[in-house]
């Protein structure tokens, strides 16, 4: 029973589709099992991949695939997969999901409803991974990095001394509040969860509950927030000081009103894919995850 639940790389097929330079790696990887793998939507090295083809669309590139690979960053408000270097958007409607092996499985961080209704339609089982905390803790120091490049390049005072507030402790705003205090800001830490609020007091941080946050805001010289879901709006963002620095770091819809935040002249960024800054890395933290998910719905099969 062993050798049949064995894992044939040779004979599986792969697709990834969307992405960033992230996704570099992981078809490198992919591709390294012995895997026929296909790729399309997401930004392709000068000198190639070894081992993965290059599909002139989506169609060709989910034809008859045991696992498609989408992106972590998850699904637009529109409904397409993050795809920045697509030439147009790429929605993976029941149509295009029809192309792929039945049974078969889509990898990637979150989807939406119409992603799960295709999916149910074509008997395609999801597998989403946006918040193990196993592969946030792999990429988080990414793409905390990536977000002190943003706070060097969009501020004219140091990160040292600056008063900062961090929405959210999660795996994310957790090694945030740490590199800042770290850095020496002055670090407030607003979040709905009692034992999170502690955590981050224990670690050298203000903690405050989530309705403080528009009296604090008048003090603040930056405002993050990791929450997936707004809870800054216009009564928070209207007593921050113009330019103040607002940065969302959270997957759609975001944490931060950001058309509002700019209307009111405040500094504002939506900071997806940070993880692009370091691809090679993150890369291969997300394949540690996804590989993982390939072999358990592989074995499941010939089980």
């Amino acid at each position: 029973m062993e050798a049949l639940n064995e894992v044939d790389w040779g004979t599986m097929k792969i697709a990834i589709v969307g992405g960033d330079e992230r996704e570099q790696e992981i078809a490198r990887l992919a591709a390294a099992t012995g895997a026929l793998v296909s790729a399309y939507g997401f930004p392709w090295p000068a000198e190639g991949i070894e081992g993965v083809f290059r599909a002139a669309n989506p169609q060709s590139a989910l034809e008859a695939v045991d696992f498609a690979l989408f992106p972590i960053p998850g699904i637009s408000a529109e409904g397409a997969l993050f795809a920045p270097a697509a030439p147009e958007p790429i929605i993976p409607s029941s149509d295009l999901l029809a192309r792929m092996k039945q049974p078969a499985h889509i990898i990637l961080g979150w989807a939406d409803d119409n992603l799960k209704s295709a999916a149910g339609a074509n008997r395609i089982v999801l597998h989403e991974y946006e918040w193990d905390q196993d592969l946030m803790y792999l990429r988080g120091p990414a793409i905390v990095e990536g977000l002190l490049k943003i706070v060097i390049e969009k501020t004219r005072i140091t990160i040292h001394n600056a008063n900062v507030c961090v929405a959210g402790q999660g795996t994310i705003g957790t090694l945030l509040t740490r590199t800042l205090i770290a850095l020496g800001a002055r670090v407030s830490v607003a979040a709905r969860n009692p034992v999170q609020r502690a955590s981050a007091y224990a670690a050298g941080a203000t903690p405050h509950e989530l309705d403080e946050l528009a009296v604090l805001a008048p003090s603040l010289d930056m405002l993050f927030s990791t929450v997936p879901h707004q809870i800054v709006g216009h009564a928070v963002l209207r007593r921050l000081r113009p330019g103040t620095l607002v940065v969302d770091l959270a997957a759609p819809p975001g944490g931060i009103d950001l058309p509002t935040a700019t209307d009111l002249g405040l500094n504002a960024v939506w900071a997806r894919g940070l993880g692009r800054r370091a691809p090679v890395t993150v890369g291969a933290s997300q394949w540690v995850g996804i590989r993982k998910r390939i072999e358990s719905a592989w074995r499941q099969r010939t089980a």
